[in-house]
C-alpha cells in the first residue's frame, strides 16, 4: 500500500538546508500496523507528512519513490493530490484542537469532506457522519455533531479526528502521535480504538510514537528512525525483545519497565542528535555509541539482513548483542464499557 524507496527530503533556507530525511526505504502493506519510533527531530513525522505531500511545496524538495496505492506521489500535480488526500490517504493528527477547524462544527467538517470525495446529498453525508461517531463511540453522538472543536474534550476531540480520517474510506490512515497531548486512561482506549478499526476494515496504519509501549500495543512491525534514516526494522516481537542496534537498544533501555527496582535510575542516551544540516558522513549515532569504533565514523553502514525481515544498519551487527532481552512492554488491558464513555 505504500512503498518508499530512497526517499530524501529536504528543506531549503536562504542560509542552509536541512537533511531531514535521507534515504528511506519503506513498505507497508494491505491490512497491517507500521510504527516508526525514534527520539524527536529524527525524521518521523517529517516522513509520515511526505507521504501525503503536506509540506510547503515552495522550501521542500523531495527525491527517491514514494507511492501509495501503486501512485506515484511525487509526480501527482495539486488536483490529483487533493483527490488522494481523504480518499486514498488519511492522517490523524496530533493535536485535533489544532486540527479542526474551530469556526465550523465538526459534524460540518466531516460532512464537507464526504461531499468532497463522494456524490451524496448533504443528508446522506451527514447520516454517514453520525455513522461514524457511533463507530468510535463518541458517547450522544447526534448532540456532538453540531458541537464546535472548543466544546468537546481531549478524548473525544480524538475520535472526532479519527472519524473524520474515515469518513470516505481511505485504504492508509497516518496517524501522527494520535495519543500524546491525551492522559494514559484515553490513550489506552484510543490505541485499542485504533487497533479495533484496523481489523474491522483491514486498514494499512503507519503509527508515528516516540512511546515504544504504544507502539507494541498497534504494531505489526516497527521501523526505528535516527538523523533521518531508518537504522532498524522489522517484525515487532523481534525489535522488542531482541534488538541488535545499539541505538534500538538503549531505546528500549531508558523507559521504565517492569523488571525496575524501587528507586532505580532510569538509562539515558548521552549527548544529542547531530545538526541534520551538517549530517557526519559515518553513522550518524556513533558520537553516542558506546560500542562504536573508528570505521563507525568513517562510512555509512549498509543494511544487514539478520533475521527474517529484520534489517539493521551497523557495521558491528554480527559482533555485537544487547547483553540482556529488554522486557517487552506488557499490553494494556481493555477498559470496561464506562471507560470507553469517559
Amino acid at each position: 500500500m505504500v512503498s518508499l524507496r530512497e526517499l530524501r527530503v529536504e528543506f531549503h533556507t536562504p542560509d542552509k538546508r536541512v537533511q531531514a530525511v535521507n534515504g528511506v526505504d519503506l513498505d507497508v502493506r494491505q491490512g497491517e500496523v507500521m510504527a516508526l519510533i525514534g527520539e524527536s527531530g529524527s525524521g518521523k513525522s517529517v516522513t509520515l507528512r511526505a507521504m501525503m505531500r503536506l509540506h510547503n511545496e515552495r522550501s521542500t524538495r523531495y527525491h527517491g519513490a514514494l507511492e501509495v496505492a501503486g501512485r506515484d506521489v511525487l509526480r501527482m500535480g495539486r488536483r490529483e493530490l487533493a483527490d488522494l488526500r481523504g480518499k486514498t490517504i488519511a492522517m490523524i493528527f496530533q493535536e485535533p484542537l489544532l486540527a479542526l477547524d474551530p469556526v465550523y462544527t465538526v459534524g460540518e467538517q466531516i460532512v464537507e469532506t464526504i461531499l468532497r470525495h463522494e456524490k451524496v446529498s448533504r443528508q446522506q453525508a451527514r447520516q454517514r457522519a453520525l455513522a461514524l461517531f457511533e463507530k468510535v463511540r463518541i458517547p450522544s453522538p447526534e448532540r456532538r455533531l453540531d458541537a464546535y472543536p472548543h466544546e468537546m474534550s481531549g478524548g473525544m476531540r480524538q475520535r472526532a479526528m479519527i472519524a473524520l480520517a474515515l469518513a470516505c474510506n481511505p485504504q492508509v490512515l497516518l496517524a501522527d502521535e494520535p495519543t500524546t497531548a491525551l492522559d494514559a486512561t484515553v490513550q489506552i482506549q484510543i490505541l485499542l480504538l485504533l487497533r479495533e478499526l484496523q481489523k474491522e476494515l483491514g486498514l494499512s496504519i503507519v503509527f508515528v510514537t516516540h512511546d515504544i509501549g504504544a507502539a507494541a500495543e498497534v504494531a505489526d512491525r516497527m521501523a526505528v528512525m535516527y538523523a533521518g534514516r531508518i537504522i532498524e526494522q522489522g517484525p515487532a516481537v523481534n525489535l522488542l525483545t531482541q534488538p541488535r542496534h545499539p541505538y534500538t537498544h538503549a531505546l528500549l533501555q531508558s523507559r521504565s519497565h517492569g523488571a525496575m527496582q524501587k528507586g532505580q535510575r532510569l538509562q539515558t542516551i548521552g549527548g544529542a542528535p547531530p545538526d541534520l544540516s551538517r549530517l557526519p558522513p559515518g553513522c550518524a549515532f556513533a558520537e553516542r555509541c558506546a560500542h562504536a569504533r573508528p570505521a563507525c565514523r568513517e562510512q555509512q553502514p549498509p543494511a544487514e539482513v539478520v533475521g527474517p525481515e529484520h534489517l539493521v544498519r551497523c557495521i558491528r551487527v554480527h559482533e555485537w548483542q544487547c547483553d540482556t532481552a529488554t522486557p517487552a512492554p506488557a499490553p494494556a488491558s481493555a477498559p470496561d464499557d464506562a471507560a470507553l464513555h469517559e
